[in-house]
């Protein structure tokens, strides 16, 4: 089955990750139609696929000829793609980094159910290679993980379509998480740092405490790192002495991950590293996995529920760092 899609909003990933995974997987998605704010680069984008270009995303739904919709920025266009698509029974699939309070979040999570569309947020730490065989490492070698470190610094916010570069990785850094520990968190706490007369905040430190209700620190805890304060100028430095993107402490062993290909482990028997480069890229695995939600008559929804968990202990996180005080989730 091939999908005809269209393109809402040509977001930062669409060079490196998108226009691969859409040419290498050609058998599987044919793209129709472009919309994007600005024009030239939605033009710029349609001519690469021989595809139509419309003003509006309202417009690019309804076209008949179109199965499903890549939301791949949100810049000026929020929410609103998706429920376009939802009048018109389109599937979505959702890399944009959307800012959303609870409420809203349950209104969208809603109305997607109910309109029986396939659905995916695009999480790229989840289905990384290097994520799927820490999974099969926990499982055969290591153990029930206790601790997780996460850590993610970036250039400073001069790169972002708008909006809290540090509250949209978050959201997915939780998502990755609640993946690899399982057991749901329970409480949140969180502080951030925010230069004065700065819009948004630049590094945001947040634990998730997985532990069972009266019982804080007894259970999995896992510790996210967010940094947005690296300017520019001083990019080199983000290569100096760089942590793992993930640190995982487990009953029989400790893992380090570093995305999308390397997991190093010790165990007793020593140190084994692994390289999984001969893996397909995450752009492809991630359409993949969005084609066959599509086909599925059983699971279209394929993670709806995690990216409506995720968002809601972001806005948790948020709440804690403006009261100081530990959340319960």
């Amino acid at each position: 089955m091939k999908l005809r899609v269209g393109v809402v909003g040509v977001g930062p990933a669409w060079e490196s990750r998108h226009l691969p995974a859409l040419r290498a997987l050609s058998d599987r998605f044919e793209v129709r139609a472009v919309c994007d704010p600005v024009q030239h680069r939605a033009e710029q984008v349609a001519r690469q696929f021989n595809a139509s270009v419309h003003d509006g995303f309202r417009l690019l739904s309804s076209r008949e000829d179109i199965d499903s919709i890549l939301q791949l920025s949100a810049r000026f266009y929020g929410t609103t793609p998706i429920y376009a698509a939802c009048d018109q029974g389109k599937a979505v699939y959702c890399a944009a980094a959307i800012d959303m309070d609870e409420e809203e979040t349950t209104t969208l999570h809603q109305r997607v159910k109910d309109s029986g569309i396939a659905f995916m947020a695009e999480f790229p730490c989840r289905l990384s290679p290097a994520t799927l065989r820490l999974k099969e490492l926990i499982v055969t070698k290591l153990g029930e993980p206790r601790l997780l470190f996460c850590n993610r610094r970036k250039i400073s916010a001069a790169n972002l379509e708008g909006g809290d570069r540090c509250m949209h990785d978050l959201v997915e850094l939780i998502d990755w998480c609640r993946f690899v520990i399982e057991p749901e968190p329970t409480s949140v706490f969180a502080t951030a740092h925010q230069m004065p007369g700065h819009p948004h905040k630049d590094y945001l430190s947040v634990t998730l405490d997985c532990s069972p209700e009266g019982e804080t620190g007894t259970g999995p805890l896992a510790v996210i790192g967010c940094g947005d304060y690296v300017p520019k100028s001083l990019q080199e430095s983000l290569a100096y002495r760089r942590p793992a993107d993930l640190k995982v402490v487990c009953e029989r062993g400790i893992a380090f991950v570093d995305l999308p290909h390397t997991v190093a482990w010790f165990d007793e028997a020593g140190q084994h590293l692994e390289t999984l480069d001969h893996e397909r890229p995450v752009g492809e695995l991630l359409l993949l996995h969005f084609h066959r939600a599509v086909e599925s008559l059983v699971l279209k929804s394929s993670n709806l529920k995690d990216a409506y968990r995720a968002i809601v202990i972001a806005n948790q996180a948020k709440q804690s760092c403006e009261s100081g005080q530990r959340i319960s989730c």
